[in-house]
C-alpha cells in the first residue's frame, strides 16, 4: 500500500469512496468499450488496424477504473475546527479549500445510488456569495456526515446568537 499523499493534519475519506469512484469509472469506460468493439467488427475488421482500437480503449479504461480512482481517493483529505472545515483534493489540479462557518448559508448531506451502495455520502456546503459558493466533501460515513453537519448547524446557531 502507498503512503497518503494528503497532509498529516487531514482526515482521509472512507475507503468506501473508492469503490464508488471505480463503479462510476467502470460504468463510463463501457460504452466508450462498447463503441470501439462494434466499430471493430463492423468498420476495422478486415485492415490492418483490427483490434487496435478496443486495445486502446481497453488500456485507458483500466487506467480510468483501477489507477485513477486510488490516486483521487489518496489525495482527498478534510480538517475541522470549530470555526472552519478545510477541504484538500486533486492529483492533477491541487484545490485546497477552506470554509469558515460564519460564511455557511446551508449544509446538505446526500447519498446517490453509488454511495448508498458503497456506504458513504456527501457533505455540501453551501456558502454566501457566488463564485465557488457550493463546497463538496464526497466519501464520508453517513454518520460523520450527519455530525460535520450538526456541528456546523451549532456553530452557526451559536454566531448568530
Amino acid at each position: 500500500m502507498t503512503p497518503a499523499v494528503i497532509p498529516n493534519d487531514l482526515q482521509p475519506v472512507e475507503r468506501g469512496y473508492r469503490n464508488s469512484l471505480r463503479v462510476q469509472a467502470a460504468i463510463f469506460w463501457l460504452f466508450p468499450l462498447v463503441g470501439a468493439v462494434v466499430l471493430d467488427r463492423f468498420v476495422l475488421a478486415e485492415t490492418w488496424a483490427a483490434g487496435l482500437v478496443p486495445l486502446a480503449i481497453a488500456f485507458f479504461a483500466f487506467g480510468g477504473v483501477v489507477l485513477g480512482p486510488d490516486r483521487i481517493y489518496r489525495r482527498l483529505g478534510y480538517a475541522l475546527d470549530e470555526r472552519l472545515i478545510r477541504i484538500v483534493r486533486g492529483w492533477l489540479f491541487h484545490v485546497d479549500t477552506v470554509v469558515p462557518f460564519v460564511r455557511v448559508q446551508h449544509i446538505d448531506v446526500t447519498r446517490g445510488p453509488f454511495d448508498k451502495m458503497c456506504g458513504t455520502a456527501s457533505l455540501v456546503v453551501h456558502t454566501a456569495g457566488t463564485h465557488n459558493s457550493v463546497v463538496t466533501l464526497p466519501g464520508l460515513a453517513p454518520e460523520r456526515a450527519a455530525s460535520i453537519r450538526d456541528l456546523i448547524r451549532a456553530e452557526i446557531r451559536a454566531d448568530a446568537e
